[in-house]
């Protein structure tokens, strides 16, 4: 008996360390940077359609260039991404350290964006009735424009990863006269087609696409993973990150050397962030299909919404800002064959083609070990030709 009162307790203590751990996995995007002692701060940006988004700003130092970047997270993920890893690793943080007054956005659905003027998250199935589409069309314009009021700056520096980039072709694509707002596009895996992907159970999940959407429509599951299941992925990281570790690089075909056991943690911390279901849909749709396109509602309601039975493409010769495409052959997600017709449809405004030199997987864009050394640091000098 006593000895079972001491396991007890014992595991209880665990629990607690577990709860109040204040390491970067358990912390806000803001507290990681007030932690490594960055000044910061926490902007607000209310859509036309009313959803409240936050915007984390890395105040510049004494060595600024006055130049603004806004920086926008993937699927997944949130500005904590850029953060999270540390200072050596950290986008953000290499950016500022640069002299850039650095922004950090949140797109609507992830945690520090999870607002709205009327709707509850909770409580309201509509709140989280968007895709990307409504990210690229309305999110990222009222972004745009907050960074270049607050600045006095008549353009700004974009660093998209992965969905971040799709939602910068789709707001050049809807809104052309955004082009004179940026001064440079630096994409990091560019997802605009993704007919040529190599994962498998993505490429399957796209192939039962409508079956699983039905499904998940019928238990009216509004966000996918579920908060459930996010929170016990959460405490299993929590108690055996060794373990998380080693699921997470099987899933995504890491190799133990390529990412290191400490930034994981750190990431695994903020991963997955939540999306909506017609977000997930609409990549999986592009997947499929092969084409870069709106939301497919299906023959009749296509019909309805866009008069014609199949949704329309969104057009690339529409982007004349330069565009710097940053791809690898080993990306599951964006292959080299997709990448390469992004930059061909893009025509005189893809500035470059980058294919790096190296392994990196998707996820390493902002978690590899080498992503310095491979990516940001090419990115960074072509950026201040600009």
């Amino acid at each position: 008996m006593a000895n079972q009162k001491v396991l007890s307790v014992c595991f209880f203590i665990y629990l607690f360390r577990v709860f109040v751990d204040k390491e970067n996995a358990h912390l806000t995007t803001p507290q990681i940077l007030t932690k490594y002692g960055y000044s910061n701060e926490v902007h607000h940006v209310t859509t036309s359609d009313g959803y409240i988004l936050a915007l984390h700003r890395i105040l510049p130092g004494k060595n600024t260039t006055h130049k603004p970047v806004l920086v926008l997270h993937g699927l997944f993920v949130d500005s904590s991404s850029f953060v999270s890893t540390g200072v050596d690793h950290g986008l953000g943080f290499i950016l500022a350290d640069e002299g850039y007054d650095v922004w950090l956005g949140n797109v609507r659905g992830t945690p520090s964006s999870r607002n709205h003027t009327t709707l509850n998250p909770n409580r309201d199935p509509k709140f989280w009735d968007f895709s990307w589409h409504e990210m690229g069309t309305i999110d990222l314009p009222a972004m745009v424009d907050h960074v270049l009021n607050v600045t006095h700056q008549a353009s700004l520096y974009y660093v998209g990863y992965s969905q971040g980039t799709t939602i910068f072709f789709v707001m050049m694509a809807t809104h052309p006269t955004y082009n004179a707002k940026i001064k440079v596009h630096m994409a990091m895996a560019p997802v605009a087609y993704l007919g040529h992907m190599k994962s498998v159970p993505i490429r399957t999940m796209a192939t039962w696409k409508d079956f699983l959407n039905f499904w998940i429509k019928v238990f009216k599951i509004n966000v996918v993973p579920p908060k459930n299941a996010v929170f016990v992925l959460r405490r299993v990281c929590s108690v055996s990150s060794r373990f998380c570790n080693l699921v997470f690089m099987a899933i995504f075909a890491y190799k133990p050397n390529q990412v290191d056991s400490n930034t994981l943690t750190s990431f695994l911390g903020h991963f997955p962030v939540p999306i909506s279901r017609k977000q997930g849909h609409h990549y999986l749709q592009i997947v499929k299909s092969g084409y870069f396109r709106r939301y497919d509602f299906g023959r009749r309601m296509n019909e309805e919404v866009y008069g014609f039975s199949t949704p329309p493409s969104y057009n690339l010769s529409l982007v004349t800002t330069k565009c710097h495409l940053f791809y690898s052959r080993d990306d599951l997600a964006v292959s080299e064959e997709d990448a390469v017709r992004v930059c061909k449809e893009l025509g005189g405004a893809c500035g470059s083609s980058n294919l790096v030199n190296g392994t990196i997987k998707h996820m390493d864009w902002v978690i590899g070990i080498r992503i310095r050394e491979l990516v940001y640091s090419k990115l960074l000098s072509i950026m201040a030709n600009y």
